[in-house]
């Protein structure tokens, strides 16, 4: 039998040896790897693209490096140095006074999971600027505990909350395709998280739409962080040929797997004909008022009883960032994997940015937590993206082996490691290079930043 997902073998590891010189790179990655003297982000970060295009010849764009540092520490210099924020929360004043309901009817919608910076937006839309926000939730793949305290207490702040939950055969089905296919285990889940604020904003009526953070925070081009309001190819598209889901198009999404157009609805942008005569219009929150996910944090706990996870998760040294979902230290282990970034890399360098780290404190953290093994959830994520036949009756039979063990886990993320970013040695994968090379008298342990969990 042909199946269209065989079951993945151990790799060769001569491609990945010590003194492998061939500096073979995936994804259109830059074969000589650098790091920004500012932060712990290198040259291999890829930027935000049009995530419907995503197949698994897909080649990324990525972050640019102006000498030695990198955009987002560029971005994050403007921020200090050439921005009127006292202008720009007017510019927010005066396109609330526009949008603003007289009556209470909601005037904007704020999509989140009710974590700590879309309890910021909403929070700071409804009582600072006199706005009347409908929060939106697409619900997370598997919410931890934490996660879902923390949606309970966004919803009792004070804000009404349209909460959908997708059907979950089908959420499980495109996951597994994006880790196969992609090794992106979120895609499913942004992709839905993406076009639901549209798609309401449309049945309500509503026009304004707020996200928090412009991707110019994280090293997208500094030119799209000079609008407040998100390009509409993001979420608008009127080729179907072009749309893809776990790199698999939607034609073979239905004659393979069985899946049909109502079931895709939720995960395509919606279309010209869609939005008619609607004027939507997305801004980002952060363009208006300065972005600092701690003091987000801080605010939240102030202000909506936020609560963090009981420990550190995989991956990372913080208790209050991305802890909704029991997918997210996958989605920043196989980050990690494909380009050598992993959670810590991620937060370490936004708190340098903001000031809250010493460059030296993020390259000690990045040392000792980057790219953990995500063992906290293992077992219920892998059962979250395995395929019975009983439950899929067509769609597991495109699979060699539609059950994902650990071994099946291990063996599909090592074919994902690009060899001019890893090697292999004594059966213990390390990087070529890393952040902390450059320092002399280097210590494997960390004093104060071990411990620092952003819980003061």
């Amino acid at each position: 039998m042909n199946f269209t997902f065989k079951k993945p073998q151990k790799i060769n590891p001569e491609q990945f040896e010590k003194d492998y010189k061939k500096g073979i790179s995936y994804y259109g990655l830059k074969k000589d790897v650098q790091y920004c003297k500012s932060c712990v982000i290198s040259n291999q970060r890829p930027n935000s693209e049009l995530e419907y295009k995503h197949t698994s010849q897909t080649k990324k764009r990525t972050i640019i490096f102006d000498g030695n540092l990198c955009q987002a520490c560029q971005f994050a210099k403007t921020k200090k140095q050439d921005i009127d924020w006292k202008a720009r929360e007017k510019q927010l004043r005066d396109l609330c006074d526009k949008y603003r309901s007289n009556d209470g009817s909601y005037d904007c919608i704020v999509p989140g999971s009710g974590g700590k910076d879309s309890f910021f937006t909403s929070h700071m839309l409804q009582n600072k600027y006199g706005m009347n926000p409908l929060t939106i939730t697409w619900a997370p793949n598997m919410y931890t505990p934490w996660g879902l305290k923390n949606m309970e207490n966004w919803v009792n702040s004070g804000v009404d909350n349209t909460l959908l939950s997708p059907n979950r055969r089908v959420q499980r089905l495109l996951t597994r395709l994006s880790v196969e296919n992609l090794l992106h285990p979120f895609q499913a889940f942004q992709f839905g998280q993406k076009y639901l604020a549209p798609r309401i904003a449309m049945r309500h009526n509503i026009e304004l739409i707020f996200y928090g953070e412009h991707a110019s925070e994280y090293g997208n081009n500094l030119e799209e962080s000079k609008t407040p309001i998100m390009d509409e190819n993001y979420f608008i598209n009127d080729d179907e040929d072009s749309l893809f889901v776990g790199g698999v198009s939607h034609a073979d999404l239905k004659n393979k797997f069985d899946l049909r157009d109502i079931d895709l609805k939720h995960y395509k942008p919606l279309t010209t004909k869609e939005i008619g005569d609607s004027k939507i219009q997305v801004h980002y929150f952060s363009y208006y008022e300065p972005w600092h996910p701690q003091g987000n944090y801080y605010y939240s706990v102030e202000h909506g009883g936020f609560i963090t996870s009981p420990e550190r998760l995989s991956g990372t040294y913080t208790k209050y960032s991305s802890i909704d979902d029991k997918m997210e230290e996958f989605n920043y282990y196989t980050q990690g994997i494909k380009y050598g970034l992993g959670w810590t890399s991620y937060i370490a360098s936004f708190e340098t940015r903001s000031g809250d780290l010493t460059r030296e404190e993020a390259i000690s953290l990045t040392k000792k937590y980057d790219i953990e093994y995500p063992e906290t959830w293992l077992n219920d994520f892998l059962k979250y993206i395995s395929l019975p036949s009983k439950e899929f009756p067509v769609a597991s039979k495109q699979f060699e082996e539609p059950i994902m063990d650990r071994e099946y886990f291990d063996n599909l993320v090592d074919s994902f490691r690009s060899p001019h970013i890893w090697k292999l040695e004594n059966n213990i994968w390390s990087k070529r290079k890393n952040c902390w090379d450059e320092r002399k008298n280097d210590k494997d342990s960390i004093d104060s930043a071990s411990i620092w969990t952003g819980n003061k």
